[in-house]
């Protein structure tokens, strides 16, 4: 709809939906309590000239929900109204991470926010949209974060340092926050939250909008409560019970990757005999006989700096690496012709201290796997390639964190006849496209759209491609009937980039 232009704040609306409010007087602050709203109303205008009002807005509510006397704490939303009224639900759109904050789309400072505010707009031919941040992690209320240290540059990455790690990131947060109430920050509340918001913006129910954790936030609300939900439209799913991704899933997502790979003309003088993960394989058995040792010019200082690279590094960047699949290929090939220069800068960089948001493991440790899929992560067969660091350093942590685990009825998948659309990418390697097709059959009114060679993206970037099953989308938010949406979407292939070095040389 063309860049956005934003107006002043024009009007601050201060009341109380869950509680009585008594009042202020005229100029006090308000009085802030749990189920107050501190909303401003604004406008933003198109290139195109279309003017939307819309609003921003704090929601309190308590801490600690399993406490009365708990504190009241603010977390972000904005709404913008349909131009027209659909009498459809309004569509609550919750973002991933967990700690990832996304009102910023509002500020004519936030580039990269422009787009996703165009995006929300287009959510107008739907209804009403309610944009959610999360508790702990919310530009209108506190962002709880930890200062990481830097890990040592003589040492190859470990999983017993990263263990170790963990519960010093876990024992730092309890000593920085300790007026924190932090026992109340798992995903029990975060759905709850979503609820008391739609009861205090007058909605009956509603649709849910999520991807990766905000799929995961949107499991929650329909557990929590299956009578608020109308509908949903989840991708990159994350099921209640796959709080850690199975590492044959991300391995048969890097395979279907390689396949492609391994046909492209450009990176064909590059392939070993296998292709692709043959070549993956062997840096893999090289970096477990022996790490490196690399001298590179630091990116930040420009002066000369050696890092100590091993299996682990490896398998880290693996995973790291491959949410770029046009990249990815290249990567492992470079360090097959032991060219590890690139990486080398980009793990120094990596390894320097930091900042972090404490929600994640405060959510992803109390939410846990049941035990039957514990017992999956910690016997699977492609842990001897990428290893258990997706979720060996959280189980050994868990119980430092404060967050009371949620249970095994909570995390178990049982039968709903919500109606939910899936979308999923079949390259996806930060929420494989197994956890999707493990949940669906639970779901009677479930419909899938499969993309191939799609990744970790929101559903209209996955289907960027084909706007006919996009406007389906959008119907199904509106109407609820699934008439016309695909079962799966092929994307082109992408421009997969080649070494840094020529063919020529090897």
């Amino acid at each position: 709809m063309g860049k956005v232009v934003l107006a002043r704040v024009t009007t601050l609306v201060v009341f109380m939906s869950l509680m009585g409010n008594p009042g202020t007087a005229m100029g006090a602050e308000p009085v802030i309590r749990v189920g107050s709203i501190v909303s401003e109303t604004r406008t933003l205008t198109t290139t195109d000239g279309v003017t939307v009002n819309y609003e921003l807005g704090t929601f309190y509510v308590p801490e600690n929900r399993n406490r009365a006397d708990s504190r009241p704490i603010g977390v972000g939303f904005a709404r913008i109204r349909a131009p027209q009224p659909t009498g459809a639900p309004p569509v609550f759109w919750l973002p991933g991470g967990p700690g990832f904050s996304v009102l910023g789309a509002f500020e004519q400072s936030d580039a990269a926010g422009r787009g996703r505010l165009k995006s929300w707009i287009n959510f107008g031919t739907v209804g009403d949209l309610v944009v959610v941040e999360q508790r702990g992690y919310t530009s209108r209320g506190e962002m709880l974060e930890v200062d990481a240290d830097a890990s040592p540059l003589n040492k190859p990455a470990t999983l017993e340092q990263s263990k170790a790690s963990a519960l010093a990131t876990a024992r730092k947060a309890l000593a920085t926050f300790p007026d924190k109430d932090l026992a109340g920050y798992d995903i029990g509340a975060f759905a709850d939250d979503v609820d008391d918001l739609r009861e205090a913006l007058g909605y009956r129910n509603i649709t849910l909008f999520g991807g990766s954790f905000g799929s995961q936030w949107s499991f929650a609300v329909m557990r929590r409560h299956p009578g608020s939900v109308a509908r949903a439209v989840l991708s990159g799913v994350e099921p209640l019970d796959n709080n850690y991704d199975m590492p044959s899933h991300v391995y048969a997502s890097m395979r279907r990757i390689a396949f492609d790979a391994d046909r492209d003309p450009g990176l064909k003088p590059y392939l070993p005999e296998g292709g692709t993960m043959a070549a993956l394989r062997t840096v893999h058995d090289r970096l477990a006989a022996a790490p490196v040792v690399v001298s590179v010019i630091d990116k930040s200082s420009g002066k000369p700096v050696s890092v100590t690279l091993g299996v682990g590094d490896f398998e880290k960047a693996l995973v790291e690496r491959s949410a770029d699949a046009s990249e990815w290929p290249a990567f492992v090939l470079s360090l097959y012709h032991r060219q590890y220069d690139d990486w080398a800068r980009d793990t120094i960089e990596g390894r320097k201290a930091g900042k972090r948001a404490i929600i994640g493991p405060l959510v992803d440790t109390s939410l846990g796997v049941t035990p039957a899929r514990a017992h999956q992560l910690l016997t699977d067969p492609a842990v001897g390639v990428l290893g258990s660091w997706n979720f060996a350093p959280y189980i050994a942590a868990a119980d430092v964190w404060p967050t009371a685990d949620m249970g095994d009825t909570f995390r178990g998948v049982v039968p709903t006849d919500i109606p939910v659309v899936f979308v999923h990418g079949d390259w996806d390697t930060s929420t494989p496209i197994e956890n999707m097709l493990e949940v669906l059959p639970y779901y009677s009114h479930g419909h899938a759209i499969v993309v191939h060679r799609g990744g970790h993206d929101g559903t209209f970037y996955q289907l960027r491609e084909d706007a006919k099953a996009k406007a389906s989308v959008y119907a199904f938010m509106r109407t609820g009937s699934m008439e016309g949406l695909p079962s799966s979407v092929t994307l082109p292939l992408p421009t997969f980039a080649k070494p840094t070095f020529a063919a020529n040389n090897l």
